[in-house]
This record gives structure tokens, C-alpha cells and sequence, in this order.
């Protein structure tokens, strides 16, 4: 698998984790990283929020919805705070279906992602184009007849269609019971949230890195949710979702959870 990476090219993945402050990033990641930030000089907070924004959504689910399965899609290198980490410190024996299709996010998954010994951490090389393909991995781990929790959390916008954005979610929630949950967020151009500048980081980035990324209105992210309860506060900023400090920045990434009744 190793013919897959490529270090002459900046990787999402790798440049996350750079924005993040990890290690696991190549110089062109870096380079891309920085130049996307000379552009938007916030995407560093953008990743923090959505990293920060994950460890709520997981806490609230696995300690007060009683959720026990994740099917984490999009993973990305892991980091601090992982879903696993997160729903396991309220649930031992929660199990959470990690899936990306990078061979360095591959690699480091399978050393770093352990379970608790109580609940199953598993990893699953897919893509996110490939919902079936996904819910057939993931359910040699996860119970599918009982409520799971789908998160998706940056990983849309790489979905370029928006038609097909909403059939993959659509195929993975229809496949999920009653009590299942949605995570979402996705960036914006939205001016509320400050959007304006993704516009030229992203025009960037789909110049000099891969793969291409999209943003999209509040009205397109909202139809992800279609036939789903949202949980309140709704559609926010990711960064103001159910966030303890009334001063905290917004940024240009939605941010929602859903309920499926």
C-alpha cells in the first residue's frame, strides 16, 4: 500500500494534523499549511474547534444518550483526544469503527487507535464515496441492529456533489436503527460565520493538495439532517455547539448533531 503515499503533494489528512501541532506531516504539508493560513489565518482555530467540538458531541452521546457504537468516517492521523478515547472514558466498553482510506492514517491507526480493554477499536481502509462497502466492514464490529452513532466530521466536503454527499449519508443512516445519531461539520463560505476568506484558501488548495474540497451553505448542510430530530442548539458553529464559554470564537465550520426518531 505503501505506492499510495505520495510526499510530493500536500495530503488533507497530513496537513490537519499539522494545523493540530502533530508531527505526523511532510515539508509540503507544511508549506501548503502555511500558505493556506496566509490566506485564512484562522483555519488553525477551524481545526481546533472541530477537534474540540468531536470531544463534546462524543461525551454527550456515549454519557447521556447511552450511545455505544461509533462509526468514526474520515478519522484523519490520530491525535489527541481521539473518538475512542473520548466515548470510552464515559463507556469502557463503547466500540468505535474507525474508516479512512489514507495509507499513512492506515498505518498509524492501527498503532495507536487501542481500545479500552472493556469495548473493540477497529479500523476500516475505505472510502467515504463507498457507503456500502463501509457498513459491510463495520458491521463485522459494530451491531447494526442497534442505535450507532455516524460521524462525519470534515469529511463531506470532500464529497464534491452535493447529490451524492446527501445519498451517502442517506445509505449509512437508513442503515442504522431507531436512536441512531449523525454528526456533522463541514466548512462554509457563510458570512455569519466569517467565511469570506475559505473562498481564496480553498481555490488554493484545490491547486496544490489533495483531494479538491468544497464548501457549502447552511441550507445545504442542513438537508444532510433530512428525516433526523437536530439536537439543540441546531445548526451553529461547530465552536458554539453546546461549548461551555459564552466567548468562544466563531468559526466558518458547521457544526449540528441529529437524532434518527
Amino acid at each position: 500500500m505503501n505506492d499510495r503515499i505520495r510526499t510530493d503533494i500536500a495530503h488533507n489528512a497530513r496537513v490537519w494534523n499539522y494545523w493540530l501541532g502533530g508531527k505526523d506531516n511532510y515539508p509540503v504539508d507544511r508549506a501548503v499549511g502555511d500558505q493556506v493560513t496566509g490566506f485564512y489565518p484562522s483555519i488553525g482555530e477551524v481545526a481546533r474547534a472541530d477537534r474540540a467540538f468531536l470531544g463534546r458531541a462524543v461525551t454527550h452521546l456515549a454519557a447521556e444518550r447511552g450511545v455505544r457504537q461509533f462509526l468514526d468516517i474520515g478519522t484523519g492521523l490520530p491525535t489527541a483526544d481521539n473518538t475512542h478515547e473520548v466515548a470510552q472514558r464515559s463507556a469502557p466498553d463503547a466500540r468505535i469503527v474507525y474508516v479512512d482510506n489514507d495509507p499513512i492514517v492506515l498505518t498509524h491507526a492501527r498503532a495507536l487507535l487501542t481500545s479500552a480493554p472493556e469495548g473493540i477499536t477497529e479500523y476500516v481502509d475505505a472510502d467515504a464515496h463507498d457507503p456500502e462497502k463501509i457498513l459491510a466492514a463495520a458491521g463485522a464490529t459494530l451491531d447494526l441492529s442497534r442505535p450507532v452513532a455516524v460521524m462525519m466530521l470534515g469529511i463531506l466536503n470532500f464529497v464534491l456533489d452535493t447529490h451524492e454527499a446527501r445519498s451517502i449519508v442517506r445509505t449509512l443512516m437508513d442503515a442504522v436503527p431507531s436512536g441512531s445519531f449523525l454528526v456533522l461539520t463541514h466548512p462554509t463560505l457563510e458570512p455569519e460565520l466569517g467565511g469570506e476568506g475559505n473562498k481564496a484558501a480553498m481555490a488554493f488548495w484545490n491547486e496544490n493538495a489533495t483531494p479538491p474540497i468544497t464548501a457549502r451553505s447552511r441550507a445545504e448542510f442542513t438537508s444532510f439532517f433530512e428525516g433526523l430530530d437536530l439536537l439543540e442548539p441546531g445548526v451553529v458553529s461547530c465552536s458554539g455547539w453546546r461549548s461551555a464559554t459564552e466567548d468562544t470564537h466563531v468559526v466558518a465550520q458547521f457544526g449540528a448533531v441529529g437524532h434518527k426518531p
